[in-house]
């Protein structure tokens, strides 16, 4: 049926392209069906009519590796290859597209409906699906390849953090303290490499955060699915053809700030924006979460100094160190594994040493350390005072590590 279905689309290709085709595709789909398949029951031929529509007015080709749950992203390497990853692993998909011309047809029924374009002049592009999958183009002349489109699926609800403990992604004792230290207003930084699993973790620590609550989150493109009632979703807006309109990460942190939020979500942080995200943080509006790129907990504190002061502020360099040890209470570092699988390799407490912001590991081994002394410390012992879900459950505790600036 799919080989069936895939020739008869190239024969409705085929009369596009000769100027025969009208304006009802349904009904010159039905002809096709019914002329190159009758020998086939009626119930077949109403499937196979369905099929060849999705492939003609779809995403071609992609559609059946998107109808495929096992499947987590979709990387179309111009039109040799298409590769899809199952499991944490890279494997071939047997399908491809014809031609170029049939390649970017289909990015561009992607970027229309969003307002986005790519072309010589803007060969790069960021969006989205409509179900919040991410997407990511880039065309020639910077692509040799051809024309490269890939498509990262994200759940329409994202795992909660008993399913990353179900999957062997934290210990059960780690989720309990995450649980209580978002509850805790604790603010939490999310680190690790691209395709860690960064933005899934953020999406469940999200899930932590009680009812009531004023959330506002900004994406440059929206994947978060939070289950909260009151969510306010922003995303960033690159500049038109004439280089106009462009709205960054930076200025909706700026903009959030006026909206009351009682916790801002920042999808990632990649610029300017920290500056003014520890700003936010350390002028009442803790308990917000963020994820960054890096390579370990002290990494990723690293990085967010550097990251602040490329936001053309002329703060001195220590200044910048002590927002970031007063803004953020956890790191929470993950990666993933050569067998594709994507674990929590540390969570480590943020506090002050000589010269700015050092961590304190808290697990180690699958034990969790409960924080003794400290603004953590402090904020968990209300929480658990207050009777807030999900606490007292810190099980196998570990001493506290020694501090690493």
């Amino acid at each position: 049926m799919d080989e069936l279905a895939e020739a008869l689309r190239g024969r409705l290709i085929e009369r596009a392209r000769a100027g025969a085709a009208g304006g009802d595709v349904r009904a010159e789909v039905r002809e096709l069906v019914d002329r190159h398949a009758a020998a086939l029951a009626e119930v077949e031929r109403a499937a196979l009519c369905d099929r060849v529509l999705l492939l003609a007015t779809g995403l071609g080709p992609l559609e059946p590796l998107l109808a495929d749950p096992a499947v987590d992203e979709v990387m179309v390497n111009g039109t040799g290859a298409v590769y899809v990853e199952r499991r944490g692993k890279l494997e071939p998909s047997g399908v491809s597209f014809e031609s170029e011309a049939e390649l970017l047809h289909a990015i561009e029924r992607i970027l229309a409906p969003l307002g986005r374009r790519v072309d010589e002049a803007s060969p790069l592009c960021d969006a989205r699906l409509a179900d919040g999958s991410r997407v990511n183009v880039v065309i020639p002349p910077l692509s040799l390849s051809g024309p490269c489109l890939t498509i990262r699926r994200f759940r329409r609800e994202g795992f909660s953090l008993g399913q990353l403990v179900a999957c062997g992604t934290l210990p059960a004792a780690a989720a309990d303290l995450l649980a209580l230290a978002v509850a805790a207003r604790a603010s939490i930084l999310v680190s690790g490499g691209t395709g860690s699993g960064k933005t899934t973790t953020l999406n469940a620590l999200s899930g932590a955060i009680p009812d009531g609550e004023r959330i506002v989150t900004i994406e440059d493109a929206a994947e978060l699915q939070l289950r909260q009632a009151h969510v306010v979703r922003l995303e960033s807006r690159p500049a038109n053809l004439e280089g106009r309109g462009e709205v960054t990460i930076r200025q909706l942190v700026r903009n959030a700030l006026r909206m009351r939020p009682d916790r801002i979500v920042v999808g990632e942080v990649r610029g300017g924006e920290a500056l003014d995200l520890l700003q936010a943080l350390n002028t009442g509006h803790d308990g917000s979460l963020s994820t960054v790129h890096a390579n370990s907990p002290e990494d990723a504190l690293r990085r967010l100094e550097t990251l602040a002061l490329m936001a053309d502020v002329a703060l001195p360099h220590a200044a910048v160190r002590e927002q970031v040890a007063s803004a953020l209470d956890l790191v929470v570092h993950q990666s993933r594994g050569a067998d594709g699988s994507r674990t929590v390799r540390s969570i480590a407490e943020v506090v002050r040493v000589a010269g700015g912001a050092g961590t304190r590991e808290l697990l180690h081994e699958g034990r969790i350390a409960t924080p003794r002394e400290g603004t953590l410390a402090e904020r968990l012992g209300s929480s658990q005072r207050a009777g807030a879900d999900g606490g007292g459950r810190a099980g196998g505790a570990a001493e506290p590590m020694a501090e690493r600036a």
